[in-house]
């Protein structure tokens, strides 16, 4: 969808949420907002090798189309009212932790490998300047790992899918991965460094 002088795309599936804007292209202003199936959107990551490729984008009532010099797809849009994803985004979270993306994520990588269950709920413990990730599997036995990490708020443990910290921590590539939490029960965002152009939410999990 297009929103003031922007091109915003977000997708959600009622845990996790992305939201990402970009300076909208030539000619897209008058372009509605259309909500673009799931799997449309995995077969173009598939046929977008390259990220400098341009791509032709056209939106009619029941369809959108997108074409690069050497690929065409076509696709039937969703008939129905996207959720608004607004009411989901926090506003008010003030728990800061900053922490290198890629060292997070290899820590989440290495915890997680104890359980068969990929989606096993990895605990973070939080207190000052230091994060301690873990795992407690019954089938499989438990796994730590300590993280120095820029945190100075209150002490704070919560709980994600493993899977979710993962994917959104490997989107990160430039500066450190900045959680902002509230409670253990409430949504959490991250973003990369200050940049609000995209945004990251996932709801915690009991651990």
């Amino acid at each position: 969808m297009t929103d003031g002088k922007k091109l915003r795309c977000v997708a959600t599936d009622g845990h996790r949420l992305a939201r990402i804007d970009a300076d909208l292209p030539t000619n897209a202003e008058d372009m509605p907002g259309v909500i673009v199936p799931r799997k449309t959107v995995g077969e173009m990551r598939k046929l977008l090798d390259d990220d400098e490729a341009q791509i032709a984008v056209s939106v009619s009532e029941t369809k959108v189309r997108f074409a690069t010099p050497n690929v065409t797809l076509t696709s039937k849009v969703i008939d129905g009212t996207f959720p608004d994803y607004t009411r989901v985004i926090p506003s008010g979270n003030t728990r800061k932790l900053e922490v290198d993306a890629s060292e997070f994520a290899k820590a989440v990588d290495r915890v997680s490998t104890v359980s068969s269950e990929r989606s096993r709920a990895v605990k973070m413990s939080l207190d000052e300047d230091r994060l301690i990730l873990s795992v407690n599997a019954p089938d499989s036995g438990a796994a730590e790992e300590e993280l120095s990490v820029a945190y100075g708020d209150e002490k704070l443990e919560i709980g994600f899918n493993a899977k979710y910290l993962l994917e959104i921590a490997s989107q990160v590539d430039r500066e450190n991965a900045v959680f902002l939490f509230n409670t253990a029960g409430d949504p959490t965002l991250m973003r990369e460094g200050n940049d609000m152009s995209a945004i990251y939410v996932v709801m915690p999990m009991r651990v």
